[in-house]
C-alpha cells in the first residue's frame, strides 16, 4: 500500500506510517517492586546502625582486640586448632568411607558392625568421648600385644597414660566422632548415583574397582562435597571442646587471657574473627570444589566471582565510548540492514521502509527433494 493512503503495498506489508513502533520503538516500563525496595531499605538501615555502633561504642575496646589478635600465644593456639582439624578430618573421613562401604555391604556382620558404630558414636556426646580417652589409663593401665584374651603382653607393652596424651585423646575423640557422621554423608552420596549407570557399567564388564572410582565416586562427590565441608567447618569450631583436657587451642587460650585481664568482649572477638576467617577460606574452597565436580552435570559452568567482576568491568569500560541510542529498535534494525549507511546517520525514509519490510517478510521453507 502507499505511504499516503495507508493501503497494503505489493508485498502485503504495512508501511511505517501505519506502524509507528518502527519509527519510535516500543516504550518499556519497568516493574516497580515496592516491597523489595522497602525491605532493602530496612536491611540497609539495620546494617548501617550496627556498623555505627561498632565504631562509636568504646566498650568494644578495639585497641585491646588489635593488641591480642596477632599475639604469639593466640597464633600458637590457632596452629593447634588447625592441626586438630586437619588430622581429625582426614582420619574421620577415611574411616567414614570404610564404614559407608560396610553399611552398603551385603555382609550381615559388616553391615551390623558399621551400624552399631555409627549409633554409638552419634549417641555419646563428644566431651564425654574425649574425657574417656583421656582417662583410659584408669580402665587399662597398660596396653600392648601378646597372647589373645589375656593380659600377657609379651610382645610389646607400654603404659596407657604415657601413650595417650591430651593431644592424642582429643585427636582420637574428634576422629571417631567425625567418622560416624562422615559415614552417613558418604553413604548418602553413593546412594544418590543412578543405579542404571552401575548396571550398564557392569554389563560392559568393567571391574568393580573401576566402576566405583571412575563412575560412582565422581558422581557421588557432587552430593558429598557440600555436607562434607559443612562437617569440616563444624569440626573447626568443635575443637573448642578440647579445653576440657586443658589443651591450649584457640578458645582455651582466649579464656586464659581474659581470665587474667578481665577483657572478656575484645578477647572473645579475637576468637570469633579467627574462626570467621577459617570458615571463609573453607567456604571459598567449597565453591571451587563444587564447581569442578559440576562439570559433568551442567552444559556451561557458572562464572566465578572474579570472572563476573571482569565481565562487569569490561562492559562498563566498553560503554564509555558509546553514545545514547536515539533511534528506536526498528530504526536500528533498519540501519543494520541498510548497507553503506554511515554509523551516525539515519537511513532515508524509503530505505528504512524497505528494510523493515525485508525484516518482517517470512520466507516459507523450501522443500528439497531427490531427483531420480
Amino acid at each position: 500500500m502507499s505511504a499516503a493512503t495507508g493501503q497494503p503495498t505489493a508485498t502485503g506489508q504495512p508501511t511505517p506510517s501505519s506502524r509507528p513502533e518502527f519509527e519510535h520503538g516500543l516504550k518499556v516500563v519497568p516493574v516497580k517492586h515496592w516491597g523489595r525496595w522497602v525491605l532493602s531499605a530496612i536491611v540497609a538501615f539495620l546494617i548501617l546502625q550496627f556498623l555505627w555502633s561498632l565504631a562509636s561504642n568504646e566498650k568494644w575496646q578495639w585497641d585491646v582486640f588489635a593488641e591480642y589478635f596477632f599475639a604469639p600465644s593466640v597464633l600458637q593456639s590457632l596452629v593447634l586448632t588447625l592441626q586438630l582439624t586437619v588430622i581429625s578430618g582426614v582420619i574421620g573421613f577415611a574411616l567414614g568411607a570404610v564404614l559407608a562401604v560396610f553399611r552398603l555391604s551385603k555382609s550381615t556382620l559388616l553391615n551390623a558392625a558399621a551400624w552399631w558404630y555409627i549409633w554409638f558414636f552419634r549417641s555419646v556426646p563428644l566431651v564425654v568421648q574425649i574425657l574417656v580417652w583421656y582417662n583410659l589409663g584408669y580402665l587399662y593401665p597398660t596396653l600392648g600385644l601378646g597372647t589373645p584374651f589375656t593380659t600377657d603382653f609379651w610382645l610389646v607393652e607400654f603404659p596407657t597414660t604415657t601413650m595417650i596424651s591430651a593431644f592424642a585423646a582429643a585427636t582420637i575423640g574428634l576422629s571417631l566422632h567425625q567418622a560416624a557422621y562422615s559415614a552417613e554423608i558418604i553413604r548418602a552420596g553413593i546412594l544418590s548415583v543412578d543405579q542404571g549407570q552401575l548396571e550398564a557399567a557392569a554389563a560392559l564388564g568393567l571391574p568393580r574397582r573401576i566402576r566405583f572410582f571412575r563412575i560412582t565416586l565422581p558422581q557421588a562427590a557432587r552430593a558429598i562435597v557440600p555436607n562434607a565441608f559443612n562437617e569440616i567447618i563444624g569440626l573447626v569450631k568443635g575443637t573448642s571442646v578440647v579445653f576440657i583436657v586443658a589443651l591450649p587451642e584457640l578458645f582455651y587460650t582466649v579464656q586464659v587471657i581474659y581470665n587474667r585481664n578481665q577483657r572478656v568482649i575484645p578477647l572473645l572477638l579475637v576468637a570469633v574473627v579467627w574462626y570467621a576467617i577459617i570458615t571463609t577460606v573453607l567456604s571459598i574452597a567449597q565453591y571451587y570444589v563444587e564447581r569442578r565436580f559440576a562439570r559433568g552435570a551442567v552444559r556451561e559452568l557458572p562464572p566465578t566471582p572474579i570472572q563476573r567482576s571482569r565481565q562487569w568491568i569490561s562492559e562498563q569500560w566498553s560503554r564509555l565510548g558509546d553514545g545514547p541510542d536515539q533511534s528506536g529498535g526498528a530504526d536500528a534494525a533498519a540501519h543494520a540492514a541498510t548497507p553503506g549507511a554511515p554509523p551516525g546517520e539515519r537511513a532515508p525514509e524509503s530505505e528504512r521502509a524497505d528494510a523493515a519490510s525485508v525484516l518482517d517478510t517470512t520466507t516459507p521453507p523450501t522443500k528439497i527433494g531427490a531427483t531420480r
